[in-house]
């Protein structure tokens, strides 16, 4: 490890801050301290730090989005994210933001020290030179002509020996340099192929699906995978005059985390449902072994809703399991306007006892869709239930289905609270409830995480528009060709 790099600490005043500034200084880095956005700004063009350690919080403003900015000026900057809990979603969002890796308590200073080192060691292999030798070399395509024979070969030299992959095209796709690493992920020989396409190279479906995503744009998160298991990050960067370059992390074991937690949490989920159930029934049965004073009919009424809360946990998890495990195969002919109707006759009880004012506007050719009836249904119930349970008093609700080239759209509009725009990439994720959700409304946050899967599970798309104080709509499209 070279001594005296320069680390950056973007957290608010904290004991954690402390540690990691023993920590680091311990270890020979030389270590800055701010606490707000502008002095970072100043800090890293000043002084250029080796990497950055930014908390999920920096004042009132969004660590993750202050990151994502940081990457957008310095794409080879290792960042460092540190969160006060380790959630679900915190590894997917790191990944999704470009982020070297992120830290959570409890910490320990060795665990500090061995984060930050792996992240410098993982940065010098792709090297803040070899983007300035690049984008310097390579601003245009006659330019990069013009580059020596041994200046081509020092830098492919050095593309060829990172660890992640790395493949750079020109504007139609034709590939201009690739690595050892692309080569080995993929099982290619080493024969030249420069210049080729690189669909006729590469005949991976995941990899041509991020080429037509990209439309020049940069995607940061694209999984690739692969039948025997393993799981790779791709992002396509666009690099003016010249194309663009993807680059290949692997997050098998990222993955396979992920799936041991979702199993066990099915696991566990699974085996309470049954004692649960017999402690609802037992609770039952104590109103008729006698008479119960009313502190006592209280206090059963009050343990049995609770009792139903966590059941109904429990099913919501095993739904999920159900789903992401791929057992969702019952398909058939379904009218979606009937279902619809079921479904808000069900919530009108509730519609009318908080005066929303519902409106309903279905189109008359809606064509058959070939689905689960139960799982279209719970999509339904979730998206209405959520805008009418969200709405206040006198608010509004509005629910459409439409039809455009042989895809049903179906959007579900409220004027609750609204989702701050920060979060509108987490609130299909498990758990995860927005910061401004009003307390006395209860949820599992398993509600949209269920109506993502069941949506993806029909090959369909959902996403929100949300304004904080005015309202959310959720819009899921459904094909009715498979």
């Amino acid at each position: 490890m070279a001594k005296h790099d320069l680390i950056l600490l973007v957290l608010n005043p904290s004991q954690i801050l402390d540690l990691m500034q023993r920590a680091l200084h311990a270890a020979g880095f030389d270590v800055a301290v701010v606490h707000d956005v502008p002095a970072m700004n100043n800090s890293v063009h000043e002084i250029v730090p080796a990497l950055i350690i930014i908390g999920e919080k920096v004042g009132d403003q969004d660590g993750l989005s202050i990151a994502a900015k940081i990457l957008e000026r310095f794409p080879t900057l290792p960042i460092i994210l540190y969160t006060d809990t380790d959630t679900s979603g915190t590894a997917k969002s790191v990944l999704k933001m470009g982020l070297s890796s992120y830290l959570y308590p409890p910490l320990k200073m060795a665990d500090i020290v061995d984060e930050v080192q792996k992240s410098l060691v993982r940065a010098r292999k792709l090297g803040d030179w070899l983007r300035r030798e690049v984008k310097r070399t390579t601003s245009t395509l006659s330019e990069k002509a013009k580059i020596s024979e041994s200046e081509r070969f020092k830098l492919q030299a050095i593309i060829a020996n990172i660890q992640d992959g790395v493949i750079v095209l020109d504007e139609r796709h034709h590939i201009l340099l690739m690595n050892n690493a692309v080569r080995d992920i993929f099982g290619l020989d080493h024969h030249e192929i420069n210049g080729k396409l690189l669909e006729d190279v590469i005949s991976n479906a995941d990899i041509n699906a991020l080429i037509t995503r990209s439309n020049d744009e940069p995607l940061k998160y694209h999984e690739v995978n692969f039948d025997d298991g393993r799981v790779f990050n791709a992002q396509y960067t666009p690099i003016p005059n010249i194309g663009a370059a993807v680059t290949m992390q692997d997050i098998s074991y990222l993955k396979e985390l992920d799936r041991l937690k979702s199993d066990f949490i099915h696991t566990v989920s699974h085996d309470l449902r049954s004692p649960l159930t017999s402690v609802l029934g037992y609770t039952e049965l104590i109103e008729r072994t006698g008479p119960l004073n009313e502190n006592q009919q209280e206090f059963l009424k009050r343990l049995q809703g609770s009792i139903q809360h966590i059941t109904m946990l429990i099913n919501d998890l095993l739904d999920i399991g159900r789903l992401e495990a791929g057992f969702d195969t019952r398909r058939e002919m379904v009218q979606l306007e009937d279902i619809l109707k079921y479904s808000l006759d069900m919530f009108d009880g509730q519609v009318k006892k908080k005066y929303i004012k519902l409106t309903v506007n279905v189109d008359h050719d809606i064509q058959l869709l070939r689905a689960n009836p139960i799982r279209i249904r719970q999509m339904i119930d979730n998206l209405i239930g959520n805008a009418i349970k969200y709405t206040p008093d006198e608010g509004s609700v509005q629910v459409g289905l439409h039809m455009q080239d042989n895809q049903v759209i179906f959007k579900v509009e409220d004027t609750g609270p609204g989702i701050p725009p920060e979060e509108h990439n987490r609130v299909f994720e498990k758990f995860f409830r927005a910061t401004n959700a009003p307390n006395d409304i209860q949820g599992t946050g398993l509600g949209l995480a269920i109506v993502k899967s069941i949506v993806d599970s029909h090959q369909g798309r959902v996403w929100v528009d949300s304004t904080v104080n005015k309202g959310s709509s959720f819009t899921v499209i459904l094909p009715t060709q498979e």
